[in-house]
């Protein structure tokens, strides 16, 4: 695990809620408090969708929102003159990536041990730090997933020069 503190928040909240940087994470929760707190739980509510979309092959694959179907209504809550007093965003890797990550560093973990990898995004006190983490099916003292977590969501900010 580790904790990165975003200098240039500016910067960063132009990739989370402008641009498409974050789009194919998975997001498991979301708050944002401004006069008062919202808060998304991520789920994915299939049956609110006509039953043709719902049986398609990207909806019956994953049980949470993709930040890209609540990126705009994240935006409509923080945009405006003031800065939220606070917000905290849990992405979460999606399968294919997941097994890919696995693949690359030649973990012996099989993607079904893995519950998720994930990263938080947190703003308080104009602060906003990412916290990385890793959740299991499975017990292991074993760091090597964690590592290769922290270095790949490293290598993805610093490829969109959000990290240093």
């Amino acid at each position: 695990m580790i904790a990165l503190q975003i200098k240039n928040i500016k910067d960063f909240m132009n990739h989370l809620l402008l641009q498409n940087t974050f789009d194919n994470f998975l997001v498991s929760e979301a708050s944002i408090t401004t006069f008062t707190t919202f808060s998304i739980t991520g789920d994915l509510r299939k049956e609110f969708f006509d039953p043709e979309l719902a049986e398609s092959a990207d909806l019956q694959s994953r049980t949470q929102v993709l930040w890209k179907e609540i990126r705009p209504f994240c935006l409509s809550v923080i945009k405006g003159k003031r800065t939220p007093l606070s917000f905290k965003f849990v992405f979460q890797l999606p399968e294919g990536p997941l097994c890919s990550l696995l693949s690359e560093a030649e973990l012996s973990l099989q993607p079904e041990d893995v519950y998720g990898l994930f990263f938080n995004c947190q703003f308080h006190a104009d602060q906003l730090t990412l916290t990385t983490g890793s959740s299991l099916r499975v017990f292991s003292l074993d760091r090597s997933l964690d590592q290769a977590w922290d270095k790949k969501l490293t290598a993805f900010l610093t490829e969109k020069g959000l990290a240093d």
